[in-house]
């Protein structure tokens, strides 16, 4: 019986030998298997660094061998121009702006038979008013004789001068239009 607990406990060293031999080689392959990765990772972070650096270098560089800093001055003298354009442009703008003010954009006209013997209502008024309703407005009278023109001045709606019935409706054809130009 002695004989058979000796090949027990020698049996029992060997498995217990077998299982640390095989927990050995399991530990030791994952040691690689990390290692491994750990080498990979190095290696493609040390790819990415250097393709930074590159980058990097290149930037610093400039385009053309130009160093960074004469194409930074470069982009400042460019706002500069931009700056002192666009405040040129303002100017010229308010110019136009005020300058519409004073043009005739407000019109109304009244085509009439200014005498009775007269067909085709070849008379007219002509209202030309600016946005402050300021302007003219021009009666040609045709007739058999001839066509007489006549011109009266208006300011601001009104007229010093006492208009006929048809200058009255054109006028108020001028300053009821909608079709003036607003700057503000």
């Amino acid at each position: 019986m002695a004989d058979n607990n000796i090949g027990m406990v020698m049996n029992d060293n060997s498995i217990g030998m077998n299982i640390s031999s095989t927990t050995f080689y399991i530990v030791a392959g994952i040691g690689v298997a990390l290692l491994l990765a750990i080498i990979v990772l190095l290696i493609v972070v040390l790819v990415r660094q250097s393709r930074l650096d590159l980058k990097y270098y290149e930037f610093m560089r400039g385009s053309n061998g130009k160093s960074l800093e004469s194409s930074i001055l470069n982009r400042f003298s460019d706002i500069d121009r931009l700056i002192a354009s666009d405040a040129k442009k303002s100017v010229e703008i308010k110019e136009i702006k005020d300058n519409i003010l004073k043009v005739y954009q407000k019109t109304g006209i009244v085509k009439y038979d200014a005498f009775s013997e007269m067909g085709g209502k070849l008379s007219f008024a002509l209202a030309m008013l600016d946005k402050e309703n300021t302007g003219y407005v021009i009666n040609a009278m045709h007739s058999r004789e001839g066509c007489y023109t006549y011109i009266k001045e208006i300011i601001k709606g009104e007229s010093f001068i006492q208009l006929g019935t048809e200058e009255k409706k054109a006028i108020d054809m001028a300053i009821n239009s909608d079709n003036f130009i607003d700057t503000n």
